[in-house]
């Protein structure tokens, strides 16, 4: 007897015999296989949760050493910002109190009247320049009317340059050459002007 298979045979172990035997197999092995699974999640699920209890307890204590940090820069940067305490106002003295009453009026000082002093007798010539001094300081101080440019001598006066002015002083009288030096005095008081009609005032004088 040959222990070779017929394709039948063959075909009825694959799709018949080994199906079979394989679900007699695994309803024999299928208790062991759930224990063995079942070993094997929960000691995973048991890992995972140390892992985690683990994680989470670092991760706390790492929040709370971050927290107190923060709370100790936050107190620094309060202190400095802090303003310095002012130093406390000495309170004011009490003032005594002061009498409303009036106080008797204080007695004026004696005014002396000096004793008058007749004048000196004096000089006939004397007394007449005494008198003559004030009046003719008076009269230098009084100001001089400053004329108007009608009525100067020179026509266009203020039209012309210091040079064409200068050009016709020499033919003025006395009165007339005072006239130009009052208006330009009070006026622009061009030193070419003054100067040249103050020596024509001395020439004439002279003369």
């Amino acid at each position: 007897m040959s222990d070779q298979k017929t394709p039948l045979d063959q075909a009825l172990d694959l799709f018949v015999y080994a199906p079979l035997g394989l679900a007699l197999s695994v309803r024999e092995l299928l208790p062991q296989l759930a224990e063995k699974g079942r070993k094997q999640v929960t000691g995973q699920v048991t890992t995972a949760k140390v892992v985690g209890e683990f994680a989470v307890n670092k991760a706390q204590r790492v929040a709370e050493r971050r927290l107190r940090q923060a709370q100790k820069q936050a107190e620094e940067a309060l202190t400095t910002m802090r303003p310095p305490a002012r130093p406390s106002r000495p309170r004011p003295a009490v003032e005594p109190r002061v009498d409303a009453r009036p106080s008797a009026p204080t007695p004026l000082p004696e005014t002396v009247t000096p004793p008058v002093t007749a004048p000196a007798p004096t000089v006939e010539g004397e007394a007449a320049s005494t008198v003559a001094s004030p009046l003719a300081a008076e009269l230098a101080a009084e100001p001089v009317p400053t004329p108007a440019v009608d009525s100067l001598a020179i026509p266009g006066y203020d039209t012309l340059s210091a040079s064409q002015v200068v050009q016709r002083l020499p033919g003025l009288a006395g009165v007339e050459l005072e006239a130009i030096r009052a208006y330009e005095s009070a006026g622009r008081a061009r030193k070419t002007i003054l100067n040249r009609v103050a020596q024509l005032q001395g020439t004439n004088g002279a003369g």
